[in-house]
């Protein structure tokens, strides 16, 4: 499979065409941004975690039987993926209250949501994501009722996948984004699944360990993420 010429340059990671047209490579990068790229940094040694993090939680996704983009890692900072037609729509699951929700309602940080919410956000930076619900996902023909459902019910088996590996880390998965493509008329999990795109806290401390270190400027981010790659069996040698 050879490298081709780049497609895409996103806020974190570069996007590659190769010789074949049903795979891409992505490379990620030690850019880091926050607030819809208002705010951008490098930070040493970020692209490569977030490649293995990201690697292994495809591959136990996948082991759980949900398909992804993922084909191989290719180095340090690529991985070799499918090409996907993504559809313009995240899914969102909140296992406890954080973020925007918090500031939305007016709830505790923290607060335990029995059973986990599930939101739709159009993906458009330049209007920083906007919340949108299944409605208008088809009426302005970003994805069909028959994929929305599809998504929402592989979103809620991520979590339930997902949850477990970071409970016996003594982790809480406090929320996550996941994005969603087609590949031969399939639909198929995308994009990254790293301490950049989910909330992740330490069980007893309530530690953040995830990208609200960067947000929040708290410091050690990319410690944070190595920390729970650590408790969770990723290998970062």
């Amino acid at each position: 499979m050879q490298k081709q010429q780049l497609l895409y340059k996103g806020k974190a990671k570069s996007v590659y065409e190769t010789d074949d047209n049903d795979f891409l490579i992505l490379h990620f990068r030690d850019d880091t941004s926050a607030f819809n790229g208002e705010r951008v940094e490098q930070l040493a040694r970020k692209g490569e975690i977030n490649n293995r993090f990201n690697a292994f939680i495809m591959q136990k996704l996948t082991d759980a039987g949900i398909e992804t983009h993922f084909e191989k890692q290719l180095s340090t900072d690529e991985v070799l993926v499918k090409r996907l037609e993504m559809i313009p729509v995240e899914c969102v699951v909140r296992n406890f209250a954080a973020g925007s929700l918090v500031r939305r309602l007016g709830l505790e940080e923290g607060q335990a949501l029995t059973p986990p919410t599930y939101e739709l956000f159009h993906k458009d930076d330049a209007l920083g994501d906007p919340m949108v619900n299944e409605s208008l996902s088809i009426s302005l023909d970003w994805a069909t009722k028959e994929q929305l459902s599809q998504m929402q019910e592989l979103t809620y088996q991520v979590n339930d996948v997902l949850s477990e590996i970071f409970d016996a880390g003594d982790l809480m998965l406090v929320d996550f984004k996941l994005e969603f493509g087609v590949f031969h008329d399939r639909i198929v999990l995308g994009d990254e699944f790293s301490p950049d795109g989910c909330r992740i806290w330490d069980k007893k401390t309530k530690k953040k360990l995830d990208k609200d270190r960067f947000r929040q400027s708290l410091g050690d981010v990319v410690e944070g993420y190595e920390e729970v790659a650590k408790r969770i069996g990723v290998p970062l040698d």
